[in-house]
């Protein structure tokens, strides 16, 4: 991955975690679970566009379930 899509994701995971202050606890373990799986998702399938939005979609799902 290049230094400019690092950037990009750096400042992508840094706004969903900023915009968290209002969130419920399931809306913001979706937003991080979301973030985290476009980010394995994105490494695993070396930048590819459908591995970063698939990424994002499953860690956004199991973000929402997880319960504390």
């Amino acid at each position: 991955m290049n230094s400019w899509t690092k950037s990009i994701a750096l400042v992508a995971i840094l706004t969903t975690l900023g915009a968290c202050s209002n969130m419920t606890p399931q809306e913001r373990n979706t937003a991080i679970g979301a973030g985290a799986g476009a980010v394995a998702g994105s490494v695993l399938s070396g930048g590819s566009g459908v591995g970063t939005v698939g990424g994002a979609v499953v860690g956004g799902v199991v973000g929402n379930q997880i319960k504390r």
